[in-house]
């Protein structure tokens, strides 16, 4: 045996022809020796759902409290309508005013809820609603005695009701 010191240079080691190997399927199907590769991060986790409830609780609590409202309202009229001489009808028109509390508690509780701009925007509308809604009622009070027809009183809280809608509309442009 002849011990032959391998060459340093690699351009010096004989190639293999291609022709010398025989054509093997084996040859190509071979398993490719794995990659060390660090495996894929973890995505991160999706935002919670919510459910509808949690999203919109005020929302649908305060349409539950307006339904009731509605329904005791329309109850109390029909009631009261077809028993017109009972004693105790003055009892059964009050009985709205129970859901109308619970609209007024709903209603705080999401006012208590606002962070500070939101408060502030809600109590200058409020302001300015109140204010407006007290010119309206006592400029049409001194129409009245000119001649004006005379107005119900239920009429004041949707006025004020929609002027705040605007007056919270109007402030909260102005914060942008």
């Amino acid at each position: 045996m002849t011990e032959e010191t391998p060459s340093p240079n690699p351009a010096d080691a004989p190639v293999d022809p291609l022709y010398t190997h025989p054509a093997s399927p084996f040859l190509q199907t071979e398993v490719p020796t794995p990659v060390a590769f660090p495996p894929p991060p973890n995505p991160t986790p999706p935002a919670a759902i919510y459910s509808t409830w949690v999203l919109y609780r005020t929302q649908i609590e305060f349409g539950l409290a307006i339904l009731a409202y509605l329904m005791v309202l329309v109850g109390s009229i029909v009631v009261v309508q077809a028993n017109p001489d009972a004693g105790w009808r003055y009892y059964v028109v009050v009985l709205p005013v129970a859901p109308a509390a619970f609209v007024i508690w709903l209603f705080m509780r999401a006012l208590a809820r606002l962070d500070e701009l939101q408060k502030r925007v809600q109590m200058q509308a409020f302001g300015f609603s109140l204010g407006t809604t007290a010119l309206v009622t006592f400029g049409y009070g001194f129409l009245e005695g000119a001649g004006l027809p005379h107005l119900n009183w239920t009429y004041v809280l949707p006025l004020m009701a929609v002027l705040w809608a605007l007056g919270t509309a109007i402030i909260s442009w102005r914060y942008r």
